[in-house]
């Protein structure tokens, strides 16, 4: 039984991911590969290794710290921050993830992604931010990565965040064993559910792993009445079509016990920065961010069908109702 798990961040004050204010804390580790991925860090279940070229010097000691001739030269600062720049400091097919370099870093442009964390530590992380929780219906959301991907510590977790009376989010994509998925709803408030495409090819295209046990377990989850909001990221080309929002509109409306509402989330390509400093390409880098105005239409296919809809997600529109609830 781990008594640590790696966590990419735990960012505060989030608006976005269940009512209220928000600590959300992100596990590492996900066993979906999603093309638009925003969060590319909480992928892999190791720790990584950023490298930041805003903050690089160039100085050398990260090349004179690493054992296995891993960092490239320097250049001058001003070449490698170039946009059109190819270069990148780590040649990570030779890094063994020693950190060394890390150690010598001076100005923070190597940077460690994964930290192990336990749940006291976490929890007393989350638990300063009680006053904001209290005075807007907030909580903590468990997110990801993927939460069901450390089945037992987010189940011991969650239940421990329930033993401090916190209201608790969990946000999943649903890839999982349903007794996974079932013994950790039983410790939530709100079940956060990414739903990415109704056709299982197109969703096995851009995710690396086919929706049909995504999709059962949703209904599963559904008829459980746990209060669940669906998320829906809309990406250019793969689901912001009418006929995908009417299929799924029809899907979840007859889902009626559990599914409270319906976020629709709009595509933005804020992330490009994570995926440079990872050493990755981003194939959709050129894809410019979804304007939330053409989401108006979509979002009236499923108010058409009786499930409230929000555009972004905002964690205040039902604040309200979960105080009631």
């Amino acid at each position: 039984m781990a008594d640590s798990v790696l966590i990419t961040d735990i960012q505060r004050f989030s608006v976005n991911d269940g009512p209220g204010f928000r600590t959300n804390v992100y596990l590492k580790g996900c066993p979906l590969r999603c093309q638009w991925c925003h969060n590319p860090e909480t992928i892999s279940a190791v720790p990584e290794l950023y490298w930041k070229k805003r903050l690089c010097v160039q100085c050398g000691a990260c090349l004179e710290a690493c054992p296995r001739d891993a960092i490239r030269p320097p250049i001058p600062p001003e070449e490698a921050r170039q946009e059109t720049s190819t270069y990148h400091k780590i040649v990570r097919d030779r890094c063994d993830l020693c950190m060394k370099c890390v150690d010598a870093c001076l100005y923070g442009a190597l940077e460690v992604v994964g930290r192990p964390m336990s749940i006291e530590k976490i929890l007393d992380e989350v638990e300063e931010d009680r006053p904001f929780y209290d005075n807007s219906g907030g909580g903590m959301t468990l997110s990801g990565g993927e939460p069901s991907a450390h089945a037992e510590f987010s189940r011991r977790l969650l239940e421990q965040a329930k033993a401090r009376a916190l209201h608790v989010c969990l946000d999943t994509n649903g890839y999982c064993e349903w007794e996974v998925l079932k013994s950790l709803i039983e410790h939530v408030d709100i079940v956060l559910f990414d739903l990415k495409h109704i056709d299982p090819a197109r969703h096995k295209e851009r995710t690396g792993v086919s929706n049909e046990r995504i999709i059962e377990n949703l209904g599963l989850l559904a008829e459980t009445g746990q209060p669940t909001w669906v998320r829906i990221p809309v990406v250019p080309g793969f689901n912001d079509s009418v006929e995908f929002h009417t299929a799924a509109a029809n899907l979840l409306a007859n889902m009626e016990r559990g599914i409270v509402r319906v976020d629709l989330l709009p595509f933005h390509n804020w992330c490009q920065d994570k995926y440079g400093w990872l050493g990755l390409e981003w194939t959709l880098r050129d894809v410019e961010a979804m304007d939330p105005v053409f989401l108006e239409i979509p979002a009236d296919l499923y108010r058409n069908k009786g499930l409230e809809t929000t555009i972004g997600g905002s964690g205040f529109e039902s604040s309200e109702q979960a105080l009631d609830g």
